[in-house]
């Protein structure tokens, strides 16, 4: 583990955090607490003054805000390959009141090859989630859906485009 520190803090989230005046490890641990658990931002400040640390909980939002696109970056290039064979779906879910689709894509043993949250169910959205998923881990061998037509639509037009390989 110090290897996957020591490159967090020499590469991009040490010019992101330049300007803050807390030691590394508070931020990395009031931004890890926000995340990982159901924990308000005001617990995070009681939790950091019964350790002595006395810091505001705006603050921590504020840390959260620049630290979390970074830490999504280098654990997004830090992430294991997926498999060539995927299964892609789309679920309705409520968030904070407001139903949403959640389109998800699994390898075959089950890791996560990327999710999207999005207010409409449409070819336009299965169409940035593949296209996304795809950009992210190089084109599948198959891909396993249910019979959505958004998505049987947005992987036929995928299919149907020419990758940079055969294009002469």
């Amino acid at each position: 583990m110090p290897d996957f520190r020591q490159s967090l803090i020499s590469s991009t989230l040490r010019k992101v955090l330049k300007r803050l005046h807390y030691p590394l490890d508070v931020m990395l641990t009031c931004v890890r607490w926000y995340v990982a658990y159901p924990l308000s931002l005001r617990h995070i400040e009681e939790m950091m003054q019964e350790r002595g640390v006395v810091v505001d909980h705006v603050t921590v939002h504020r840390w959260a805000i620049k630290i979390l696109p970074v830490l999504a970056g280098v654990l997004r290039r830090r992430k294991r390959p997926v498999g060539p064979s995927w299964r892609m779906d789309e679920t309705y879910i409520k968030i904070s009141g407001e139903w949403k689709y959640l389109y998800r894509a699994v390898d075959k043993v089950g890791d996560t090859v990327d999710f999207l949250l999005t207010a409409k169910r449409d070819l336009a959205a299965a169409r940035r989630f593949l296209e996304r998923a795809i950009g992210l881990h190089d084109v599948p061998e198959t891909i396993t859906i249910d019979k959505s037509g958004a998505n049987t639509a947005a992987i036929e037009r995928r299919a149907s485009r020419p990758t940079p390989a055969s294009t002469s």
